[in-house]
């Protein structure tokens, strides 16, 4: 170990003790004065365009976008990039299609969206299992990347710190979303995007200044060091190992397009603006935004492969998931000055508090939806009651969260991850396409979507290679493989939007008339919101 590398971990930890600090610090004083509804799910919808749109930013800019889609575009190039365009594609479908008609029927989760139109129990109860199907694998998936994570960057290697910076980190998400709220992990995404940004923009810089400024001299060296000459520039490279690699490259992008769009704990911030003017001008900051952060992961990636090339990149994770950050060190050469490291030590930072913020804002999703949805909607019940049942349905939701993160942290996560995306897109995506748009849409019609396009993704999931069959499945000694495609969109998504027409058409007469009048009551809001807003 070279003298920086223990001056850099010594800053790191001082860093990271330091965000945690301040971070709590931010989530005691913005948080809610009082056990106040509105203010504790929405924050009085009183963020300005700018913040929300950096919170949804810092939603969309998970630890999964940094370093997952990182280590596949240092290892596959070209797919790699299409995947990283494909959530800038799916902010953009939120704001073109989604944001003004989530901002003017919901209040303050999925529930209440769908509800709106289609109300009764069975529909919110639904929805919030959905919440909870989509949510909880990707929460474990970031909670388990922090042990990783601190492992690399502190250089400890011994399970049961791992374990213990999991169980840390985990108790900071519960303590984030039940103290701060909306707010609070709102304020969170944005120090956590501003920081995240601001490094990554000065070591973009650095690594297109070592080639010359420009984009096309990085490409070519990467692609001379990738190990996979040409391909490396060319589509198919990630599903070289499949039967039909076109289909699922297409399946693959579905399930981050449509899925990302619709996580619920995406849409719930469409609730927190003020008007529907405040609603287009967050989602203009956001897509400005991730599609800088794009740019800068696509950069830093590249630059990964192109200077330490793919063999140094698989050993420090066959996954590349450190790609980001050896990408970020590699920038700065091998003679680093206090001012180099102190500027790694600040990328690392955003790393740990990226995963820290997505795992509050989908904790907070998620004990919204179990509190408003099933515990408060079951009998009339106080303000201050639900807000005290949503603070504890954090701890419920966390702490099997925890335990789930430490089982998993050995095992490949990309299953997880891949199964919260295709469950928005088969699931979540149909139901709130056709409850915001489709005139016949009926109760029944909603229960069909929601449920037959979560069981199709459930048990396709189960058949594909990332849960069998190779040596990077979640179990590599095993071989159930039988779906022909990495993930489930392909079938599941089509199979979700089918289960809605299917559920709509064999509903009675009676029920389509009532639900085709029931449109027609909230078709205004649907369209222009609230009366005093319709100006907006």
């Amino acid at each position: 170990m070279t003298d920086f590398d223990g001056t850099a971990q010594s800053w790191s930890l001082v860093a990271f003790c330091t965000v945690v600090t301040l971070t709590l610090l931010l989530c005691v004083l913005t948080g809610p004065d009082r056990d106040d509804l509105a203010e504790f799910y929405t924050g009085y919808r009183s963020l300005s365009p700018l913040r929300n749109g950096l919170a949804i930013a810092g939603d969309y800019i998970s630890a999964a976008t940094v370093l997952t889609v990182g280590g596949v575009i240092a290892l596959c190039g070209y797919d790699g990039v299409v995947l990283a365009l494909s959530t800038l594609l799916s902010l953009l479908l939120l704001m073109v299609l989604l944001a003004e008609p989530l901002h003017h029927t919901g209040r303050f989760t999925m529930g209440d969206a769908l509800g709106r139109r289609l109300p009764g129990r069975a529909v919110r109860v639904t929805a919030c299992g959905v919440t909870l199907a989509s949510l909880v694998p990707m929460m474990v998936v970031q909670l388990a990347g922090v042990g990783q994570l601190l492992a690399y960057v502190l250089g400890f290697s011994d399970s049961a710190m791992q374990t213990g910076c999991v169980v840390g980190a985990g108790a900071l998400m519960i303590t984030y979303a039940a103290i701060g709220g909306m707010r609070g992990t709102a304020l969170i995404q944005i120090l956590k995007t501003v920081m995240l940004l601001g490094s990554g923009l000065i070591v973009a810089a650095l690594v297109l200044h070592t080639f010359g400024w420009s984009p096309q001299n990085l490409f070519h060296a990467a692609a001379r060091r990738s190990g996979a000459g040409d391909a490396f520039l060319r589509w198919g490279l990630q599903f070289a190992g499949g039967a039909h690699r076109g289909l699922d490259m297409i399946s693959t992008q579905c399930a981050i397009v449509l899925g990302g769009a619709c996580l619920p704990h995406v849409t719930m911030r469409m609730y927190s603006a003020g008007s529907t003017r405040q609603v287009r001008r967050a989602m203009s900051w956001a897509v400005s935004t991730v599609a800088l952060c794009v740019a800068v992961v696509i950069v830093i990636a590249v630059g990964a492969t192109a200077l330490i090339g793919r063999t140094g990149v698989t050993a420090a994770d066959p996954q590349g998931n450190t790609a980001y950050l050896l990408g970020a060190r590699a920038a700065f050469g091998t003679q680093l000055s206090h001012a180099e490291a102190l500027l790694f030590t600040a990328v690392t930072t955003a790393i740990f508090l990226t995963l820290l913020a997505s795992v509050a804002s989908m904790t907070l999703a998620c004990a919204n939806s179990l509190a408003h949805d099933v515990a408060a909607a079951r009998r009339t019940t106080t303000p201050q009651r639900e807000t005290a049942l949503a603070r504890l349905a954090a701890l419920a939701v966390g702490a099997p969260v925890i335990l789930l993160a430490v089982v998993a942290q050995h095992r490949s996560l990309q299953p997880l991850a891949t199964l919260s995306f295709c469950l928005g897109a088969s699931a979540i995506a149909p139901a709130l396409v056709y409850s915001l748009f489709w005139r016949r849409y009926t109760r029944a019609g909603l229960l069909c979507t929601l449920i037959g396009g979560s069981v199709s993704v459930l048990v396709l999931i189960t058949g594909t290679n990332l849960v069998s069959g190779t040596p990077r499945s979640a179990f590599p000694d095993a071989d159930f493989n039988w779906f022909p495609f990495t993930t489930t969109a392909l079938v599941s998504v089509p199979a979700g939007f089918l289960c809605g027409v299917l559920g709509t058409l064999l509903s009675r007469d009676g029920t389509t008339v009532r639900a085709r009048d029931r449109y027609e009551a909230v078709e205004p809001l649907l369209l222009a919101g609230p009366s005093r807003h319709a100006g907006g």
